[in-house]
């Protein structure tokens, strides 16, 4: 019996699907975040092959593993991975690309289109007929990730600290910001922040608190939603603009984005304006069974992988 396995490892939760020659999901295992970036080299192998040991269980040794993650079309992180799972012992075709090309096939089989995603982190990626591909964000929580989970956490802990300061305007994020860590004044965050606090899905977080101000009215919280909208469809409309994409598919996805109800609403009203033949919808099954795609394809001769052209790069 042929099986494959399917990959998805995010910022939050690394999500394994085992499944036949026919796309039918046999298994499934569940794990924590397995981002090369935010938890490094070892901790990623331990995940890994977690979840890969309790997917397959007492079946045969896949075919094909199709492994979906963050950051790792650059060479040197495909290369790491590579390395992790060959140490966890399995000899099948291995195909290793970023998360967003898995979520896009997810929404998307074989066509083009444009997959938006916030979770911890935020992308956007797309790609042609012609096999080419774009990406605009993923450059991890330092340098980018604007209107990602960690970039609305990060925000409502700089209002906090700006009213704290006298610096900002009066927020209800206060409050609630103080609630979820558990103290009574702002100085006490800076302990629960920096011990052992800063971790990216940590700070994530607190997105639902941002909604929950933003919901009640609060001004300031729904000024941080708003701005991450606007920046989220901005990088949407950057990977159209370069690859010709108009009348497209844009997939939305990422536990940020389809669970922050004001920005998703928000990307949406942006995108209508800006991109008004594109059609925009959400995610509706797990990425994974994006990477099950792309196993099956690989088992079979190869999966086409787009590719970055300097033009769209």
């Amino acid at each position: 019996m042929t099986v494959v396995l399917g990959i998805d490892a995010g910022g939050t939760r690394t999500v394994c699907l085992r499944a036949d020659r026919a796309g039918r999901i046999l298994g499934e295992a569940q794990g924590p975040g397995a981002n090369l970036q935010a938890v490094g080299e070892f901790e990623v192998e331990k995940v890994l092959h977690d979840v890969i040991t309790r997917a397959l269980g007492d079946g045969p040794a896949p075919a094909a593993i199709c492994l979906g993650m963050a950051g790792v079309d650059r060479p040197r992180d495909a290369a790491a991975i590579h390395g992790i799972l060959s140490r966890i012992g399995h000899r099948a075709r291995v195909l290793v690309v970023n998360d967003a090309l898995v979520a896009l096939e997810a929404g998307v089989e074989g066509g083009p289109g444009i997959v938006l995603i916030s979770g911890t982190g935020s992308i956007a990626y797309g790609r042609d007929d012609r096999g080419r591909a774009a990406r605009a964000g993923g450059w991890g929580y330092v340098l980018g990730d604007e209107g990602s989970g960690y970039w609305l956490g990060r925000q409502a802990l700089r209002s906090v600290v700006r009213e704290a300061d006298g610096r900002g305007h009066p927020t209800l994020l206060t409050p609630r910001v103080l609630a979820h860590y558990q103290v009574s004044q702002p100085e006490e965050l800076v302990r629960e922040i920096y011990v052992g606090g800063t971790r990216p899905s940590a700070i994530a977080a607190l997105s639902r608190v941002v909604q929950a101000a933003a919901d009640e009215g609060d001004p300031v919280a729904q000024h941080i939603i708003d701005a991450g909208a606007a920046e989220l469809a901005s990088a949407v409309v950057s990977v159209a603009t370069r690859l010709e994409l108009t009348a497209c598919t844009v997939v939305l996805a990422g536990g940020t984005l389809l669970g922050v109800a004001r920005l998703r609403t928000g990307v949406t009203a942006h995108l209508q304006r800006r991109l008004p033949a594109a059609e925009t919808r959400p995610l509706t099954g797990p990425p994974a069974m994006g990477a099950v795609r792309l196993a099956l394809a690989e088992a079979s001769g190869g999966a086409p992988v787009p590719s970055y052209g300097d033009a769209v790069r």
